[in-house]
């Protein structure tokens, strides 16, 4: 992405821009001239069944100046096509929402063979959710002009009955509240842990919407934890190369890794999941996962007489198995890691740590 094109706002500037791009107060439910009279509010019943152990129905934890002031990270999918749309020329649209709305937003780095991206932006709720409305109208303006727009957004598995609620009731309640339409995936994405809720409507009713399913993002924020992010990668046989998934987006190579789904929204002592690639098969409570690594980097990772793989078995309480040759033309060799989701999920950390500690020293 090219460099951002730096522009300076006055205070009635970025009153005028907020006031011309008609975002409303999120907390306000839309008339019925913004209302997306495309779609009715009602919900897939398929996703009905979702019984999260917090149904939805407790009484919020914070206020709504508290929610609007929490910093949050929401990713979305995105076309490649929409992409560039949304950065805008030499990154001016980014660099708009940078001053007119306090937040980051970056997009993932274009793989090649793949037509999808993501869209990450970083802010306070309120910004966050401005900033997705904001994009929604700059994506309507194009041709071939639509009266409506599709938001993708990637939430945690494990966050997703908190925002169906049981029996659909939390996500009915949404849609009434902004006049959008919402639907969630059923399965996961490739290669995580994470689904997609599709948010179809105006500017206004995307921004509010937003609102609310960050507002039940930070609720339950804990659940988040564990998450493997979606990246947009080819399909290649069995593994994916681990040292190949460093990519924060376009915020720079010291920027934090985030998880996009709630593990950021208050401060966390725990290791937080790096984002990484792999493939696996879940069979009851053990699940198998194979990554590739690189081959001049497979002694660093087993260590002098195997200490390191043996302390990272140790730590993580998975069985963890090494091809002993090539796996392909590239070198790579085969780790397969096999335990409970939760030990793998370590073991897969342990390994990218590691991976990270060598290349640092290159």
């Amino acid at each position: 992405m090219a460099a951002a094109a730096e522009s300076t706002f006055t205070a009635d500037d970025a009153a005028s821009r907020l006031a011309n791009i008609g975002l409303s107060d999120p907390q306000q439910k839309p008339s019925a001239g913004n209302a997306n009279s495309l779609f009715e509010n009602t919900f897939n019943n398929e996703n009905a069944d979702e019984e999260p152990e917090n149904d939805g129905d407790d009484q919020q934890s914070l206020d709504d100046e508290e929610y609007a002031n929490t910093q949050v990270t929401m990713r979305a999918l995105v076309s490649t096509k929409e992409a560039g749309v949304i950065i805008g020329k030499q990154g001016k649209n980014v660099s708009e929402l940078r001053e007119l709305l306090g937040v980051k937003a970056g997009v993932s780095k274009v793989v090649q063979g793949v037509h999808d991206r993501v869209l990450t932006i970083v802010g306070t709720l309120e910004g966050v959710a401005k900033a997705y409305a904001h994009i929604a109208k700059t994506l309507l303006e194009q041709p071939p002009n639509p009266s409506a727009v599709s938001l993708k957004l990637l939430i945690s598995h494990q966050l997703m009955g908190t925002i169906i609620g049981r029996a659909g009731t939390r996500i009915k309640l949404i849609q009434d509240q902004s006049g959008c339409r919402m639907t969630a995936a059923k399965e996961m994405l490739p290669q995580s842990t994470e689904r997609v809720v599709e948010i179809q409507g105006t500017p206004d009713a995307v921004n509010i919407a937003v609102w609310q399913v960050g507002k039940c993002l930070i609720d339950d924020w804990e659940r988040a934890a564990g998450t493997v992010l979606y990246n947009p990668i080819p399909r290649s046989n069995g593994g994916h190369n681990l040292s190949n998934s460093y990519s924060g987006g376009n915020f720079g190579p010291s920027a934090p890794r985030r998880t996009g789904n709630g593990s950021d929204f208050v401060p966390r002592s725990e290791p937080r999941e790096p984002r990484r690639r792999s493939s696996g098969e879940e069979s009851g409570d053990v699940r198998t996962q194979n990554i590739s690594i690189p081959g001049d980097m497979v002694g660093c990772i087993i260590g002098k007489g195997g200490s390191k793989i043996s302390d990272i078995r140790n730590k993580s309480g998975s069985r963890i198995s090494i091809a002993k040759t090539p796996h392909d033309a590239t070198g790579e060799r085969m780790f397969t890691i096999t335990g409970t989701p939760e030990n793998t999920q370590r073991a897969l950390y342990l390994l990218y740590e590691q991976l990270e500690e060598e290349k640092a020293r290159v």
